[in-house]
């Protein structure tokens, strides 16, 4: 029986991919790496930042690739004032509520850009429960943040699913037993699916999604 909803946050509850892409094109123009969409993907989407300096830029000590992250984080918390929800989140959550059904976000993003986000969404309310990187290391694509998730909501992976737009979440929720649904706001559904997604959605107004919860939840709920 489905108990709980666990979301990731960037590129799930908002597509920010644009303003991290921005950024990290950026950054590493000094290096002279030039990041296109399928480097990008492949390398950074999904990743923590100190994923994405050892994968990239391994030649930088601990400390240069701390402060990186540190600094880029600075001036996406700038850039991100106002967000734009992924289309059909409000109905989904009022799902939750309606049922009601428990619900976590887990994320690779700092704390501090979680409550950010969840702030220009106004959903700070709505999650109180927010698992973050550093709660559970190493981060996704590990499943220890799932599996903190999971803890903190007080339910199994069998009763529960997890939204995912990157490859490396969907790795994470699939490891740790969850039923896992894709969004394809920032991948191509194909490598969703390669990855280990149960289903792919568009947003959340996708009516596949929506005849997959009411199988899911009480015949008694008006979908």
């Amino acid at each position: 029986m489905l108990s709980a909803i666990l979301f990731d946050l960037d590129g799930t509850l908002a597509n920010t991919d644009p303003i991290h892409f921005k950024l990290w094109h950026n950054i590493l123009k000094d290096y002279d790496i030039e990041l296109d969409q399928d480097f990008y993907q492949k390398n950074i989407s999904g990743n923590t930042n100190a994923q994405v300096v050892a994968k990239i830029l391994p030649t930088l000590s601990a400390q240069e690739g701390e402060q990186m992250g540190i600094d880029k984080e600075a001036m996406y918390r700038k850039q991100a004032k106002t967000l734009s929800p992924t289309p059909g989140l409000e109905k989904i959550i009022a799902l939750t509520d309606q049922i009601p059904l428990r619900r976590a976000v887990v994320t690779n993003a700092p704390r501090e850009n979680a409550e950010h986000m969840l702030e220009a969404l106004q959903l700070t309310e709505t999650f109180p429960i927010v698992v973050v990187s550093d709660d559970a290391p190493p981060g996704k694509p590990d499943p220890a943040p799932y599996k903190l998730g999971l803890e903190k909501v007080g339910v199994a992976s069998s009763n529960a699913i997890a939204f995912e737009d990157s490859t490396t979440g969907i790795c994470s929720a699939v490891a740790a037993g969850i039923y896992t649904i894709g969004v394809a706001s920032t991948h191509d559904p194909k490598l969703l699916l390669a990855a280990g997604a149960n289903m792919v959605i568009k947003d959340f107004n996708d009516p596949q999604l929506w005849a997959f919860l009411e199988q899911e939840t009480s015949s008694s709920v008006a979908l």
